[in-house]
C-alpha cells in the first residue's frame, strides 16, 4: 500500500505522523501541502473518505485562518466556497492529510494512523 501524505516540513506533527508511517513500512509519497495542496475534488474526496465535514480540514489554529477571519466567515459559506479557500492556500489545512485513495485522515492521532494504516 502506498499512501499520499500532504504535510508541511517544518510542522512537528508532520514530521511524527511521517516518521510513525516509516516505522510501520508504509510506502509513503510526500507532498507539501503549502507547495502543491490538493485541488478542490481531492478535498471533498479526502474529507469524504475521512467521514469529516468540509469544516474540519480548516487548520483553526494556523495563522493565515485567523488573518482571513475565518471563525466568523466559514459560517456563512457554502462548501464549493470553503473547498476554493482550502486548494487556493495550503496553509489553511489541518495536516497531515493522508490517502491511499480508499481511506484518509487527517490529523495525527496516532490510534487513528493504527486503524487506518498499520
Amino acid at each position: 500500500m502506498t499512501v499520499t501524505f500532504y504535510g508541511y516540513p517544518p510542522c512537528s506533527t508532520c514530521r511524527n505522523a511521517l516518521k510513525w508511517l516509516k516505522e510501520q513500512g508504509v510506502a509513503t509519497e510526500v507532498k507539501d501541502i503549502t507547495a502543491e495542496p490538493p485541488g478542490k475534488e481531492a478535498l471533498r474526496q479526502m474529507a469524504r473518505l475521512a467521514g469529516l465535514d468540509i469544516r474540519k480540514l480548516f487548520n483553526v489554529s494556523g495563522q493565515v485562518y485567523r488573518e482571513l477571519s475565518l471563525k466568523d466567515r466559514l459560517p456563512g459559506m457554502n462548501e464549493d466556497e470553503m473547498l476554493e479557500l482550502l486548494a487556493g492556500n495550503g496553509k489553511l489545512i489541518k495536516r497531515p492529510l493522508v490517502t491511499d485513495g480508499v481511506k484518509a485522515t487527517v490529523g495525527f492521532n496516532e490510534e487513528e494512523f493504527r486503524q487506518a494504516w498499520a
